[in-house]
């Protein structure tokens, strides 16, 4: 068989192309929107790198002009900050700082408020549950200010003290609260020794 004319063969070539090009035209058709936004997220990107780029050698071409600080007037981290040397206050105490455990700091205050004993009968002291001196007549502050110095025993009994008589719900509240807190302290406690050994 003769081979066709070059053109002929162009042009088949060239249908079989179109016609192939029409069937994929709907994938394509799809696949635009995602082509299109790759596309422009890319020439965004270049774009972005060379200003990126620009700006470096803007910078090492100015700081021979100007030197740079070693850091600006406007960077402080909390170890850069001077520690105010503590002062004891007037009282004796050295006053309360940010990181201070807030049971101690309201300890502390009401500490200096009150002195031992400020608020006790003049007669002889009634020693009440867990040893605590006058237990029914101190204040909520008053005994939050000692909850610290009790051993978990001493807590538990004034706990069921205090729900067999007054039960005030301030105080169970506080006790309960409390109890919680020193068991929780010493499981951990507990678990620290397990995984020591």
């Amino acid at each position: 068989m003769k081979q066709l004319p070059f053109p002929v063969r162009v042009a088949a070539g060239l249908a079989v192309t179109t016609a192939e090009r029409v069937r994929d035209l709907p994938k394509q058709l799809t696949e635009l929107p995602v082509t299109v936004a790759s596309q422009v997220l890319q020439a965004s990107m270049r774009v972005q790198q060379h200003v990126t780029e620009l700006a470096i050698k803007g910078d090492d071409a100015l700081s021979s002009l100007r030197p740079a600080e070693e850091a600006p007037s406007w960077a402080t981290f909390d170890e850069d900050l001077e520690e105010p040397p503590s002062t004891p206050a007037p009282n004796g105490h050295r006053p309360a700082t940010a990181f201070d455990d807030p049971w101690g700091a309201e300890e502390r205050a009401l500490a200096e408020e009150h002195t031992e004993g400020e608020f006790d009968s003049p007669g002889a002291p009634s020693a009440g549950p867990a040893g605590v001196t006058d237990y029914d007549s101190l204040t909520l502050p008053q005994l939050r200010a000692r909850l610290r110095r009790y051993t978990l025993t001493q807590l538990e009994e004034l706990l069921a003290y205090e729900r067999d008589h007054a039960n005030r719900p301030s105080f169970t509240g506080m006790l309960t609260r409390r109890i919680g807190n020193v068991r929780a302290e010493q499981a951990e406690g507990d678990s620290e020794d397990t995984t020591e050994r």
